[in-house]
């Protein structure tokens, strides 16, 4: 997470883990859900928010989710279904669950598949977002296999590269990767030049954001740095043709083919998605663990120890800052904006939830 997208210490009011949790699943609950759901989707949105992923956790994300629960656009009670199935793949209809709800359990399936099978693909239709495609990758490299999560959601958002109407949503995509004495690598990322969520931080937080990041609603991408704008499109990464905006936009062709083409959703601007994929591979189906770990730890030392550039501290890996950020605020509690509380509080009194978040 860049620094601007940080919570000013000012604004900061540190929640005790559990607490935070406890009043997460409560307000879950009320939505709706059971209490496995309340407390599937409430550790989603705790894990982003241990991790420093503030824009997949409840600062951006509980409300929102509430509000469609509101609007009856997400099913808090789904009857979920395996639509197609064979060894080593499935695919599954959430019947509007949200994809937190449904996304872990998808991914344990493929886990459990590729225990017996080496690998496997399971695909979900019709769900609501993921909610981080991060959490779901690491579900697999917690079992000492490789996983991959994918979602293609609407094409409201993002412009293909030279185009001036969108196409696609952030399309995001996750790896994960164990590792025996160091942090597992966790590579998450939207396919976009910065995450959606994270324009509504830099909105809250006040921060500018970076020439290319966005464009003007005649497709031309701002060359400037420039406060978050009221309306804008998002642009692939590179964000200009120049800059290789190419490889982003078909990054996201691929992930909209695979979630929603080769699921039956079909294309994301023509039906609004939904559809989201997970995969597991196992290690074992390749390389003895011990060897495979010895070389997982010489690589991620070499990562972290190669010789900074001048200005900077140190080389980080995929997923070791947010793997330091989870101790610290374990320890310490998350530190959420005060208008973030405040927002919990209140909607919690409203509804007749009683939270304790101080």
């Amino acid at each position: 997470m860049l620094e601007r997208f940080k919570v000013p210490i000012e604004d900061r009011v540190y929640v005790p883990l559990e607490k935070a949790r406890s009043a997460t699943e409560a307000v879950f609950k009320h939505a709706g859900l059971d209490d496995a759901g309340a407390k599937q989707c409430a550790d989603v949105l705790i894990t982003n928010d241990l991790r420093g992923v503030e824009s997949h956790g409840i600062s951006n994300q509980l409300r929102n989710y509430m509000r469609l629960y509101g609007e009856g656009k997400l099913n808090p009670r789904p009857d979920i279904k395996i639509v197609r199935e064979t060894d080593t793949t499935a695919l599954v209809d959430s019947d509007g669950a949200l994809g937190i709800h449904v996304a872990p359990d998808a991914m344990r399936m493929a886990i459990a598949k590729a225990r017996k099978h080496g690998t496997a693909t399971v695909a979900v239709t019709k769900a609501g977002h993921l909610g981080g495609a991060g959490y779901h990758a690491s579900l697999a490299a917690k079992e000492n296999m490789i996983g991959q999560a994918m979602a293609g959601p609407g094409g409201t958002q993002t412009l293909p590269t030279v185009g001036a109407e969108p196409r696609f949503g952030t399309h995001p995509v996750a790896w994960a990767a164990p590792a025996r004495n160091q942090p597992p690598f966790l590579f998450d990322i939207a396919t976009t030049q910065v995450a959606g969520n994270k324009i509504q931080l830099a909105r809250r937080v006040e921060a500018d954001l970076e020439p290319a990041w966005i464009a003007g609603m005649d497709g031309e991408p701002i060359l400037e740095r420039v406060p978050v704008p009221e309306t804008y499109y998002q642009l692939p990464f590179g964000g200009t043709r120049e800059n290789s905006s190419h490889k982003g936009y078909g990054m996201m062709s691929m992930i909209d083919i695979m979630c929603n083409t080769m699921t039956g959703v079909g294309a994301g601007f023509l039906t609004g998605g939904g559809g989201q994929v997970f995969v597991a591979t196992d290690i074992q189906a390749f390389i003895d663990l011990d060897e495979y770990f010895d070389w997982m730890d010489k690589f991620l030392e070499g990562l972290k120890n190669t010789k900074p550039a001048k200005g900077h501290d140190r080389v980080l890996y995929p997923g070791l800052s947010e793997w330091e950020e989870t101790q610290e605020r374990t320890k310490n509690g998350i530190p959420y904006h005060r208008e973030v509380v405040e927002w919990f509080e209140s909607y919690a009194a409203e509804i007749g939830v009683d939270v304790d978040l101080r």
